[in-house]
């Protein structure tokens, strides 16, 4: 039972739904200059065929496993799911009852088709992969280019441009990266090789192989090794400011092969090996170098600061050993355009220059450019053959529609992993491949399976079986705030840098803060995901959301109380408003007892809306 801690206290209704090996890649030839999806011979299926394939396959391991699935859910419950996971909305009262009053058999593929050509599509998945981004950025700075990445990545969903171009677009990205907006990933990780390795693993291949970067993994079969030669794709990558811009910015820019690589090998061969230093300034040949020795030579600029890091014995003097003692500096990538894997047990040297490879067996030729070189991994990663590019796209979306993947984590698949129904995620991946890495083709085979149109799991329900029913599923931050805008039929809500904890005032926009406080990882299993104090604090006691809450002012709630004399129907209509389906029963009943003990009738509506808004219900895709 929910109580009001608004006007008084009373118990009211209970809102019953809670939240809740194969090798890879191993071909070592790949020049194709196309999209990898266009040179690859499989036919292409439709996607509601396949969805009927994949359902065929699904039932059978089910049958199995002597295990009946739940039945398809109501059609007010299908066209909220739907509607969110598509377009990122809930649907309106009118879209509810049209829909529910449609008799056609087909009318379910039908809304699927209308949604997807609809530019919300691109919005909703656009800040999904925003959050897929930024939530892992290494750099803070990178949410200055926040903006012009979603309107790049609306652009490409929106003309659906195909998976495997846009992985290309974003690991081949150059230019000021506030004019292009595909310049995210590598801005969000400032350009960092490992950084970049391990991102581009995660999330185009769905396999984490940073946990190799200091040491062979100690559960996959992932080598140190392995780890540094994906590294080595991205050593000539940079980010650096734009000077004197305004407002300030930054670029990513290619530093291939120059002056300024050959002049700090050198210098690092020296200090590595310092005999020829000795030789030419070392005068009096006691074996020690000297400020005065140094004077009017290369090594005068430096030479304060080698003697505060290296001199052991304070004699402001170096020698040999001292100078060998000296670590390799931070900023040693600026100069270098090869990758070098650290020695862990010398970390004063350089380290071994280590040649792209992606994992096994594609190695990279030699010569590349930076470009060159990304690119050449872009062809390594989208090639039909590699495998675990499509499943690794197949499972997370799989998983975000249907509250669990083949695989969890989404993101931690791999050779030595195991799926559950690997022959279903085989199926839809190759199919997918075969579609030409078809974003929309995929989303419309999902959710025009019955797996995922089925009801969810009932609480009673003890076992629970991976796809026999839908899971819920916590609508991301994005998704929560337009439900309320169109709630109180607003177009914005207004930013209040007071409002909750800290993290709620990291952006000037009322949707920036709101996502800020109740955004989550959207690589993360859902039954890690759970709300929190100052989310609750905010639906429950929000200035911004109570005013709209009244019924003394020009308000939604205002006008239904105004339009709806008729309890029964003012009831419904704050059901089909909030959650998109009219009460049960017994939720009117209570509902209606409540208003007839209330006394004050605007009152017990100000509450029932505010009870509805705040049930688990309204934040849960159902």
């Amino acid at each position: 039972m929910m109580s009001f801690p608004r006007k008084r206290t009373i118990q009211f209704a209970c809102f019953y739904l809670v939240t809740l090996s194969v090798p890879l890649c191993q071909s070592s030839a790949f020049a194709a200059t196309k999209s990898a999806a266009q040179t690859d011979n499989r036919q292409r299926v439709d996607a509601v065929s396949m969805a009927e394939k994949i359902d065929q396959l699904l039932e059978a391991e089910l049958k199995k496993a002597n295990i009946t699935p739940t039945a398809l859910a109501n059609d007010e419950d299908f066209l909220r799911r739907v509607t969110f996971d598509l377009v990122g909305r809930k649907p309106g009262t009118s879209e509810v009852i049209l829909f529910g009053l449609d008799a056609n058999t087909g009318k379910r593929q039908a809304v699927i088709d209308e949604l997807l050509k609809s530019e919300e599509y691109g919005v909703n998945w656009a800040r999904y992969w925003r959050d897929v981004i930024y939530l892992r950025a290494t750099d803070a700075r990178a949410r200055i280019n926040q903006n012009e990445f979603e309107e790049w990545m609306i652009t490409q969903l929106n003309q659906n441009k195909s998976w495997d171009q846009i992985t290309t677009d974003l690991l081949t990205a150059t230019g000021d990266v506030r004019e292009n907006g595909n310049t995210a990933l590598i801005f969000a990780h400032q350009g960092d090789p490992a950084e970049l390795a391990a991102e581009t693993s995660r999330i185009f291949l769905g396999i984490q192989i940073q946990c190799a970067n200091c040491h062979d993994h100690p559960t996959d079969k992932w080598k140190r090794n392995s780890f540094h030669e994906l590294a080595a794709f991205f050593p000539r990558v940079r980010v650096r400011p734009v000077r004197d811009a305004t407002p300030r910015t930054f670029e990513v820019v290619s530093m291939d092969r120059g002056t300024n690589e050959n002049q700090y090998a050198q210098r690092m061969k020296m200090l590595q090996d310092p005999t020829m230093l000795f030789r030419l300034y070392d005068r009096n040949r006691d074996g020690k170098l000297t400020e005065q020795e140094v004077q009017r030579t290369r090594m005068a600029r430096g030479f304060e600061q080698m003697v505060a890091r290296a001199d052991k014995d304070g004699d402001k003097a170096l020698t040999a050993e001292e100078i060998k003692s000296i670590p390799a500096p931070d900023n040693m990538r600026r100069f270098t355009t090869e990758y070098h894997m650290p020695d862990l047990n010398d970390p004063t040297s350089i380290g071994k220059v280590i040649q792209p490879v992606l994992f096994v067996g594609t190695k990279a030729p030699e010569g590349l450019d930076d470009i060159e070189r990304r690119e050449t991994l872009s062809k390594f990663l989208t090639t039909p053959s590699n495998v675990w590019f499509s499943r690794a796209i197949v499972n997370r979306l799989w998983a975000e529609m249907l509250g669990e993947g083949f695989y969890t984590p989404i993101d931690d698949i791999g050779p030595e992993r195991s799926a559950v129904y690997p022959e279903v995620l085989d199926a839809l991946s190759e199919g997918f491949t075969a579609s030409g890495y078809d974003l929309k083709w995929l989303c419309k085979t999902i959710t025009n399976t019955r797996a995922y149109q089925r009801e969810m799991q009932k609480k009673t329900e003890q076992q629970h079986t991976p796809f026999a029913s839908q899971s819920p599923t916590r609508l991301r931050g994005d998704q929560i705030f337009t439900a309320i805008t169109q709630v109180f039929g607003v177009d914005d809500l207004q930013a209040n840098r007071n409002v909750g904890s800290r993290r709620y005032q990291g952006s000037r926009t009322a949707r920036g803060q709101f996502s800020t406080l109740f955004t989550y990882d959207p690589s993360t299993s859902q039954d890690e995901i759970t709300g929190d104090v100052p989310q609750a604090l905010f639906m429950m006691n929000s200035k911004t959301l109570n005013e709209m809450l009244g019924t003394d002012r020009n308000t939604k709630l205002a006008q239904i109380a105004r339009d709806f004399k008729d309890d029964n129907d003012a009831i419904q209509e704050l059901y089909l408003l909030t959650l998109s389906r009219v009460p049960t029963k017994a939720e009117l009943k209570i509902c209606q007892d409540y208003i007839q003990e209330a006394g004050n009738r605007n009152d017990a509506l100000e509450d029932l809306m505010w009870s509805l808004l705040n049930s688990s219900e309204f934040i849960t895709k159902r």
